[in-house]
């Protein structure tokens, strides 16, 4: 049986060799693009014998996918059962798009996505001042404007012609001065607002999401541990960074739930917390994760929520344990092809990071604890507004927010 599949495998690589358009990263590292998908692809190590797809880390002890035969298919002469050789050239391969669609998102996008946070701003209220004295500033506006920073990629100072016409279109009332805005970014108590405002800017795609992928990511800081390192007998210094816990929707890359932890902090302790979440507002049917999620508990939270868990299983994993262990593991092991497709979609989770990280930066400028994870907080904000633009324009869905079932 490996021999037939060794074989498809095979066959499915030339394929891909001839449909799509391998590049060369480096001396012996190649990008191979997704079969499945129109956006991203997986890199293949032609000296380790390695690939970045699921399938290469199931089984790739013993079979060899189909991304590393394209690679091999791409880079040498193929011999026919006649005897005589042909050299497989790749080729570019053209995917559908709706491009009015698509154009009119990217050209309206910042309007739209100020309207967009002029309304979740309206539901954002002061909390109580007690006592006499100078009332405080809109806690709205302030919000609104440090979105606006992130959105538009700039400093606090740079991003304040932005805001001052955002209040001349009426969208504000007062346009916050860049330190107020500092100052505010370092209270604790803005954490929670800004974790369920991204969340409430993904209700409006509950009706096309619910397929779901969960993963972490790291950010840098301007944070710097120096240190003497004894073997080279000179100082060094390492960069801080912090982690961003986020679970998404594989159509729109929307973020539905979210947590900014420090860096020692493991992923699979949040899923409970993350699915949970989601749930609130989304019919979740599948989950995906790569192993490092993989136990009991987040197996049973994610069924206990309505869906089914599609994380990797590990080479030592057995058939034994509680049911819901078992009922993941027969659908692994018994149902491969289908698992693999289905398990496919985690890769929606490295898209969406990718995407945050490109447009709104990487690494964060603030250097305490607190502002840090708000600042990474005001990314995925940014994010959940682009991808909403977009769905407005490609879907037709219609923005509420501040609804019955807003969590």
């Amino acid at each position: 049986m490996d021999a037939k599949l060794t074989d498809a495998r095979a066959e499915r690589g030339l394929a891909l060799a001839r449909s799509s358009r391998i590049k060369q990263i480096v001396s012996g590292t190649f990008l191979v693009p997704s079969a499945s998908h129109n956006h991203g692809g997986y890199v293949v190590d032609s000296e380790k014998g390695s690939c970045t797809c699921p399938d290469h880390e199931l089984r790739g002890e013993i079979l060899k996918c189909k991304h590393r035969w394209a690679v091999e298919f791409a880079r040498h002469q193929v011999t026919a059962a006649d005897g005589t050789t042909s050299v497989v050239n790749t080729m570019r391969v053209s995917y559908t798009q709706d491009w009015a669609s698509y154009n009119a998102a990217q050209t309206t996008e910042k309007s739209h996505v100020q309207v967009l946070l002029k309304a979740l701003c309206d539901g954002v209220h002061n909390p109580p001042q007690l006592g006499r004295g100078r009332r405080r500033l809109a806690l709205a506006d302030v919000i609104f404007a440090a979105v606006m920073k992130t959105f538009v990629g700039m400093s606090g100072r740079r991003a304040t012609s932005d805001i001052v016409s955002c209040r001349e279109k009426g969208l504000i009332d007062k346009v916050p001065a860049f330190n107020t805005i500092f100052e505010h970014m370092e209270s604790e108590e803005i954490t929670p607002i800004l974790r369920r405002l991204v969340r409430i800017y993904a209700v409006p795609l509950a009706q096309v999401e619910t397929k779901f992928a969960i993963d972490g990511t790291g950010f840098t800081t301007a944070v710097y541990n120096r240190y003497y390192d004894t073997k080279y007998g000179r100082n060094k210094k390492e960069a801080e960074w912090i982690k961003l816990h986020a679970i998404c929707g594989v159509t729109t890359n929307i973020i539905t739930a979210v947590e900014v932890t420090d860096s020692t902090l493991h992923d699979s302790p949040l899923l409970p917390q993350l699915v949970r979440e989601t749930a609130e507002s989304f019919t979740m049917a599948e989950v995906s994760a790569d192993k490092g999620y993989l136990g009991t508990a987040n197996l049973t939270a994610i069924e206990g929520v309505g869906a089914k868990p599609f994380i990797a299983f590990k080479t030592n994993s057995q058939p034994r344990g509680p049911d819901v262990w078992k009922r993941a593991f027969h659908m692994f092991a018994f149902h491969r092809e289908e698992w693999l497709q289905r398990y496919h979609v985690r890769s929606n989770i490295e898209s969406t990071f990718s995407a945050v990280k490109r447009k709104f930066g990487g690494s964060v400028r603030s250097r305490r604890p607190t502002s840090m994870a708000n600042e990474v907080l005001l990314k995925c904000l940014a994010n959940n507004l682009s991808c909403l633009v977009h769905a407005m324009h490609e879907l037709g869905i219609e923005a509420k927010f501040w609804t019955k079932s807003t969590p």
